[in-house]
């Protein structure tokens, strides 16, 4: 991961420091790695070279049907063709930096830096997660409850019910979509899970499917041939249904339905310390230091839409 090797600091005696800027970064990773956000973890991986531009090309490979016509012996068939699909996407940059003066303390362990680059690692793992989750649900595949059909018209009463989530699954099933593990994965958000414990098909499946069953990360029940998993970062219309109700977004999906891309042999984020003085002359007194950090390339894509469903609906805590 590169990063600044040096980074100045004050020490509050009014002398100057020289502390490595990797102290900082491996806080950040720490950070990054202690939190749940789970949008990424389903998604197909895509690392891509060094200085290879900024668009990736995922492949999706047509799928062929079944040959049912008999072979006539001696005689060649007319044989089929392979289709594969290109997905481009373009990778972005994100980042965000905290500007502070040189009154800010870093004595002893630099308690200001180190907190705030825990709460920066904590910044930069939710934008990736925010980012591939509005990838997610920005498919064309979508049911919403109450057999509404729209989302400016539900209303409040339009819970969600395990019925629609698995009319989600058959139609996942009814487009030869394979599971992942030999399950449908789906996230939802906490006031969804709350209305589902309410549900009396649900309760059931749950009390009678769920013994010596592994659990991932989130995960609140495996029934149905869904596992339903809650996301710390739901999606959220707020004010899009009918008198402005909150609608709840929840996204089931198969096998390789989306992907992500960052450049092979980078860290996913970079750390970057600016010590006082660093500026030089746009920094004459040594007032100002920095510590923020970059996402070099990164992007989410769908890539089957025909894998993905998004269920909506009015929890009663909308």
């Amino acid at each position: 991961m590169p990063i600044n090797t040096t980074a100045t600091i004050n020490t509050g005696t009014g002398a100057v420091a020289t502390k490595p800027a990797a102290f900082y970064n491996k806080v950040l990773l720490k950070t990054l790695r202690a939190r749940s956000f789970q949008h990424e973890k389903f998604a197909q991986a895509k690392p891509m070279p060094k200085h290879a531009g900024d668009t990736v090309n995922f492949r999706k490979i047509g799928v062929l049907a079944p040959a049912t016509t008999p072979l006539t012996e001696g005689v060649t068939p007319t044989g089929n063709s392979a289709t594969i699909t290109a997905i481009s996407a373009t990778t972005k940059q994100y980042g965000d930096f905290i500007e502070f003066s040189d009154v800010v303390n870093f004595q002893l362990v630099d308690p200001v830096l180190a907190e705030y680059s825990k709460e920066q690692g904590v910044q930069a793992s939710e934008t990736k997660d925010v980012l591939v989750r509005d990838e997610l649900h920005g498919g064309s595949s979508v049911m919403y409850a109450a057999t509404r059909t729209s989302r400016v018209t539900l209303a409040v009463g339009d819970k969600p019910t395990v019925d629609l989530f698995r009319k989600a699954a058959l139609t996942l099933k009814k487009n030869k979509v394979k599971k992942i593990n030999g399950k449908y994965i789906t996230y939802i958000t906490p006031e969804v899970t709350f209305d589902l414990l309410d549900d009396a098909k649900f309760i059931k499946a749950y009390e009678i499917g769920q013994q010596n069953k592994p659990f991932i990360e989130g995960e609140i029940a495996d029934v149905y041939g869904i596992k339903f998993v809650e996301v710390e970062n739901g999606k959220i219309f707020s004010g899009g249904g009918a008198a402005g109700a909150n609608v709840h977004s929840c996204v089931m999906f198969g096998e390789e339905a989306y992907g992500v891309t960052k450049i092979e042999g980078e860290g996913d984020v970079e750390v970057i310390v600016k010590g006082l003085g660093s500026s030089g002359s746009l920094d004459p007194l040594n007032q100002r230091q920095t510590i923020g950090w970059k996402i070099n390339a990164f992007v989410a894509k769908r890539l089957k839409e025909e894998a993905i469903v998004r269920i909506e609906s009015v929890p009663s805590n909308a």
